[in-house]
C-alpha cells in the first residue's frame, strides 16, 4: 500500500498553500478556475500553467476535481457532444501531463447537499449535516422531473466514448457518489446512492480506467453497505482516489463528524487498503469549523484539515510499522 496524502488547493495560493507545505503534503487535488473551467479543459497551455504554478511551490498536481461542467452530458440533451469533446480533451490534455486520475460525479442540479450548518461537534465545533425532510420534496426543483435511468443513460454514453480516451492517455476515471445518497431530490433523481450501483458504474464498461471515489463519508450512509472496511474490500482496485471523512446518521438525517469520532474504524479502512493493495492518493475531507475561524466555508475550514492530516498521517505510520513488528 502507498496512500499518498493529498490536498485540495485552489489554483490562487492561500494559507493552505503553507500549510500543507509545513504539514509535509507535496501532492496536490486541483480544482480548474472556477468560470474557465471548459477553455481550461481543452488548452493544454492553460492546464500545464496550472499545473506549474503548484510545481513552483513544490507540489505536484496528481488529481483534478471536479470535472468540467457536463450537466448536458448526464441530462441527455442537445450540447451533450459539445461537453463530451471537452472531456475527452481534458483527459488527453491530463495523459500528456502525466495528471492521473479525474475525480467527477454524475449528479444534476444538486451536488453534494448540505442543508444545516448549526450542527455541534465535539467540544462544540461547528459541522454541516442534511435533513431530507427539512426540503419540500413534493415541489419540483426549477429543471422538473428526472429519472435515475435517464441518467444511467448518460453515464453510460459518456463511458463508452471516454473510457477508451482514459486508457490510451493513463488517466484514472474516479466517479463520486452522490452526497447524499438518497434516491432522488425534488423530483431529481440520483445514481451511484448504493454499492449495488457502483457495481453497475463498473459493469458499464470494464476497465481498470473506469473506477470509483472511495468517499467514504457518503459510502458510510448507503442502504447496502454494511461498514467501510468491507466496501474498500468490495471493490479493491477499482478504487482510484479516496477521500477520507466520517458522519454520523442516516442518508436522510446526518452530520460531517471530525475523522477520529464517527462510527467508523478508520484504523481498519487503512488496514483494508493495505490489504487491496492501494496505491493512490487520499485527501481529507468535510471537516468540523474549529473554534474563532470565520463560517463563510463549510467543511473547508483550514484547522480541521490541519487536524485531519495529522490523524490521517498518524495511522498510516501506525500500519506501516505494527506490520513491521509482524514479520
Amino acid at each position: 500500500m502507498k496512500i499518498t496524502i493529498s490536498e485540495y488547493l485552489k489554483t490562487i495560493p492561500d494559507r493552505m498553500w503553507d500549510f500543507a507545505a509545513q504539514m509535509g503534503v507535496s501532492s496536490v487535488v486541483g480544482r480548474m478556475p472556477d468560470g474557465h473551467m471548459e477553455e481550461t479543459a481543452r488548452d493544454i497551455d492553460a492546464l500545464a500553467a496550472m499545473r506549474k504554478a503548484y510545481a513552483d511551490r513544490g507540489f505536484t498536481l496528481d488529481v483534478i476535481e471536479p470535472a468540467p461542467p457536463n450537466q448536458k452530458l448526464k441530462r441527455g440533451v442537445p450540447g451533450r457532444d459539445e461537453e463530451l469533446e471537452t472531456m475527452v480533451a481534458l483527459i488527453r490534455n491530463m495523459g500528456k501531463l502525466g495528471i492521473g486520475t479525474l475525480c467527477y460525479n454524475w449528479t444534476v442540479h444538486f451536488n453534494w447537499v448540505r442543508n444545516r450548518f448549526d450542527i455541534r461537534e465535539r467540544g462544540g465545533a461547528l459541522t454541516c449535516g442534511y435533513r431530507h425532510a427539512d426540503w419540500p420534496q413534493d415541489e419540483p426543483s426549477e429543471i422538473g422531473d428526472l429519472s435515475r435511468e435517464t441518467l444511467w443513460d448518460g453515464l453510460s454514453y459518456m463511458l463508452k466514448a471516454l473510457v477508451p480516451v482514459a486508457e490510451e492517455a493513463g488517466v484514472n476515471l474516479a466517479l463520486h457518489p452522490s452526497d447524499p445518497p438518497v434516491p432522488e431530490i425534488r423530483h431529481i433523481g440520483r445514481i451511484g446512492i448504493s454499492v449495488a450501483d457502483f457495481d453497475r458504474v463498473l459493469s458499464l464498461v470494464s476497465s481498470p480506467r473506469n473506477g470509483i471515489t472511495m468517499c467514504q463519508g457518503t459510502f458510510a450512509l448507503m442502504d447496502d453497505c454494511p461498514n467501510i472496511p468491507a466496501a474498500i474490500r468490495h471493490f479493491g482496485s477499482a478504487i482510484k482516489f479516496v477521500h477520507f471523512r466520517d458522519v454520523r446518521g442516516v442518508k436522510t438525517d446526518f452530520h460531517e463528524t471530525f475523522q477520529d469520532n464517527g462510527p467508523t474504524d478508520m484504523a481498519e479502512c487503512i488496514r483494508a487498503y493495505d490489504e487491496i493493495g492501494y496505491d493512490g492518493p487520499a485527501r481529507v475531507d468535510h471537516v468540523p469549523t474549529l473554534a474563532g475561524e470565520p463560517t463563510d466555508t463549510p467543511g473547508y475550514a483550514l484547522l480541521g484539515r490541519l487536524y485531519a492530516v495529522g490523524y490521517l498521517k498518524g495511522l498510516l505510520e501506525m500500519n506501516s510499522k505494527s506490520k513491521g513488528m509482524k514479520r
